[in-house]
């Protein structure tokens, strides 16, 4: 199963949202705040690992921490506009992101990987349904999902997204790939970057 069947209903949220999000408010710990909710570099560690573990290929850390923002996102929409979701439409979503029974059953054995999958199935169900769709099943799906994007876009703009700036910038939605390995380091190529664009600052600056 490839990553990309894996992303294919949650991350495409996170694109058209987290274009314009924040790098700063948060407070050591934190990878990022989402209105109410505080993302710690725990739970994106952990999650990044149990995913990687079930997916048996690597979840990268970017990935995944723009999946937890945005399920976050939408969890938050979802309440405000008192929609529901139940338990048998978050399993039947998850069987479409996750392409067969073997791997679905992965992401069944670690609570971690299990409750990431649902939440990307209950965000893709949300999205949909906010578009005026009924669920993954509507012959639309596709394109009431990319109504709900909309939806969900607009319904955010009052919700305040944090980023850690040590988890470098969001650039169409995505990590511009700061992070390298540990969520806690900067690669050495980031940090040759960084260095080069304070120097340049430093010298406009003079100028």
């Amino acid at each position: 199963m490839s990553t990309r069947r894996l992303r294919a209903l949650g991350v495409a949220v996170a694109t058209v949202l987290l274009a314009g999000g924040c790098a700063a408010g948060t407070h050591p710990g934190a990878a990022a705040v989402v209105g109410p909710t505080e993302i710690s570099v725990g739970d994106v560690d952990k999650t990044s690992r149990a995913v990687t573990t079930a997916l048996g290929q690597d979840f990268a850390t970017s990935v995944t921490l723009s999946e937890l923002v945005n399920n976050a996102l939408v969890a938050q929409v979802r309440q405000e506009k008192d929609i529901s979701v139940s338990e048998a439409e978050t399993t039947a979503a998850a069987k479409l992101v996750v392409s067969d029974e073997a791997s679905y059953q992965k992401f069944q054995e670690n609570p971690v990987s299990r409750d990431f999958l649902n939440q990307v199935a209950a965000a893709a169900v949300t999205t949909i349904k906010l578009g005026g769709g009924s669920g993954v099943n509507d012959p639309q799906a596709q394109q009431k999902q990319q109504d709900g994007i909309a939806a969900v876009k607009d319904a955010s703009k009052d919700i305040k997204v944090s980023i850690a700036p040590r988890f470098g910038e969001w650039i169409d939605g995505a990590i511009d790939g700061k992070v390298s390995g540990s969520l806690s380091q900067e690669s050495d190529q980031a940090k040759a970057k960084r260095e080069a664009a304070e120097a340049q600052q430093q010298q406009q600056g003079q100028g």
